[in-house]
């Protein structure tokens, strides 16, 4: 006999909640409020503010030079306020002017790729140029309001992608000063060093907000100059209550983090108005007033040399951003001191040659050196000996010249102006 089925009791019936029009009017109020702060934030955020435009094709270097030209004509020129010399990093010349960085063709000026924000250039520079295989990467600083320049961006320079960011504080006038896996934005009372990923490694002077107290060596002081190089940074500093200028060495990147400086040594100068020129792997160089001389120390802090200089004393004066007019190439050290350029070996730093009349520093070109000089470009073998002159038509007032490939460029200014071999 079959079991007997009872009926199971239905559960009872949920009735539907009535929506009320209050309930309504407050959900349709949040979905506005919600759109609303997204849209703010979006606005507000740092990609409403900038336009990317990646090279559809990576740039090309030109190809390189063989032989200086007899003469040379005039490629193409563009604005470029926010440099101090020709930015070339990898294949690129770059040029930035505003709140404008644009990646360009060598040979013709042809733009590739542009980055702007909606807040204007401190200042450009090339850096870290092992990166990427050897493109190296452009460094672009912005302003973040007048009082500080604080958005760093690091654009690969063959695309213009992005690389990296970081946030320094620093000031306005503040100068990039790379060399090899190291960047230091300068400054007077503060500066920061950072390797390539944009990585924070050395702080040093009046920390902005300190992580800890009593970790910088002397924060009242200014920083009159600075020079970069063999993984350390030297500073010319002036001190309260101290007579003379002081010398430091400090390690880009010491064991001790950020926050801490390793310094090499620190010694007073016999005299003021010091200029730090160079740092290599043995010495720091260090020009100084009353009269003009070159004073060379090892890394221990011991003066190993001094060298008369035939440069005149109005000269030796704080450079522009705390950073001497110097070329670093096939182990020399080009310094241009406002009409003087003179030559330093590149390991020992002792003056090898000087220029006069001069517009800026040497750059290599093929076989030999150029220098810009009134009406030209003055062309000397490794020992400084003239050769000849080539004839370049350019208005009065310095010139910072640089080299990619067959091209010549200058900063003349707020602009770049870029110089082609003439054809025979």
């Amino acid at each position: 006999m079959a079991p007997e089925i009872r009926d199971r009791p239905r559960p009872p019936r949920v009735r539907p909640e009535r929506r009320r029009r209050s309930d309504v009017v407050v959900a349709a109020a949040l979905t506005v409020i919600l759109i609303g702060v997204t849209v703010v934030l979006w606005v507000t955020s740092d990609a409403a503010g900038t336009s990317s435009r990646p090279a559809e094709v990576p740039i090309v270097a030109p190809p390189a030079a063989t032989a200086v030209p007899t003469a040379v004509t005039e490629a193409w020129r563009a604005p470029s306020g926010a440099t101090v010399a020709p930015v070339v990093s990898g294949p690129a010349v770059v040029t930035a002017d505003g709140d404008l960085v644009v990646g360009r063709d060598a040979l013709t000026g042809e733009e590739r790729w542009s980055y702007e924000r909606d807040r204007p250039l401190c200042t450009v520079a090339a850096g870290f140029p092992r990166a990427d295989d050897g493109r190296g990467r452009v460094l672009a600083l912005y302003a973040e309001g007048s009082q500080w320049c604080s958005e760093l961006t690091a654009l690969r320079p063959d695309t213009g992608e992005r690389a990296a960011a970081s946030n320094p504080d620093v000031r306005p006038g503040t100068q990039l000063l790379a060399s090899g896996s190291s960047v230091v934005a300068t400054g007077a009372d503060y500066l920061e060093v950072m390797r390539s990923d944009l990585v924070k490694t050395l702080e040093y002077g009046a920390v902005p907000i300190p992580v800890q107290v009593k970790q910088q060596p002397r924060p009242q002081c200014t920083r009159a100059s600075t020079a970069l190089g063999a993984d350390r940074l030297g500073l010319v500093e002036r001190c309260p209550g101290e007579g003379t200028d002081r010398l430091t060495l400090v390690a880009t990147d010491g064991e001790k983090g950020a926050e801490q400086p390793e310094v090499h040594f620190s010694v007073l100068l016999p005299g003021t108005g010091a200029v730090i020129v160079a740092v290599s792997a043995e010495r720091v160089a260090v020009a100084l007033p009353g009269p003009p001389r070159l004073l060379l120390f090892d890394h221990a802090g011991q003066q190993v040399a001094e060298h008369p200089l035939d440069v005149p004393e109005s000269e030796l004066t704080d450079p522009p951003g705390g950073v001497a007019a110097t070329v670093t190439r096939d182990r020399r050290v080009s310094w241009w001191t406002g009409s003087r350029t003179i030559s330093l070996d590149g390991q020992d730093l002792t003056p090898q040659w000087t220029v006069r009349d001069a517009l800026g520093p040497a750059v290599p070109y093929a076989d030999a050196l150029l220098v810009p000089v009134p009406g030209g470009l003055r062309v000397l073998d490794a020992a400084g000996t003239e050769l000849r002159t080539i004839p370049v038509d350019r208005p009065p007032g310095p010139v910072r010249p640089a080299t990619l490939g067959v091209m010549l460029l200058e900063q003349r200014g707020g602009e770049v102006v870029a110089l082609r071999p003439a054809s025979p």
